[in-house]
């Protein structure tokens, strides 16, 4: 694994997590008990804090980044999708952040609430528990999603983070 302590900043990696070989984690980063981290996804806590709840997926590809000033904060049974950018904001428990979308500064996204598919939530936008966030820029439709709507993909990414740790091996 691509794990850095940057000066006196090191990751803080709960052993029942799992992080791809191939993933990168500097600095000051905290990652919560049956998190996944999966391939290619930079995790990189040098200019603030970067923290990750329990049972949280960090899909292929993304890109997780804070600010001098912004703790990047990303609660527990969440989904980042594939190829998401966080940086300087808090995503609450419960919350699917679709693939290809960014997430900036100040912007709270709220539980039981998903940002769609390549969408872009700008600065200081806040997107109400069980919301939808949609489109470039990202507009908010109320009320749209079920509590437990995403549990059987944070369940799948729990399972098979527990897989990996047993059966990955690389071949070369």
């Amino acid at each position: 694994m691509a794990i850095y302590a940057l000066g006196e900043k090191a990751p803080k990696i709960h052993p029942d997590a799992y992080v791809h070989p191939g993933a990168t984690v500097i600095g000051d980063v905290e990652i919560g008990k049956h998190s996944t981290v999966w391939p290619s996804t930079v995790i990189r806590g040098d200019y603030g804090s970067i923290l990750i709840g329990d049972e949280t997926s960090i899909q292929d590809g993304s890109v997780i980044h804070a600010t001098a000033g912004l703790v990047t904060r990303v609660g527990s049974r969440c989904v980042v999708g594939h190829l998401a950018h966080l940086e300087g904001c808090t995503v609450e428990d419960d919350v699917l952040i679709g693939s290809g979308s960014v997430v900036l500064h100040r912007v709270v996204v709220e539980h039981y609430s998903i940002v769609g598919a390549n969408s872009v939530v700008t600065n200081d936008t806040r997107v109400p528990s069980f919301s939808m966030a949609l489109g470039v820029p990202a507009r908010i439709i109320a009320d749209r999603v079920r509590e437990g709507s995403f549990s059987i993909i944070v369940s799948n990414y729990v399972e098979n983070g527990q897989r990996y740790k047993k059966e990955l091996r690389r071949l070369d």
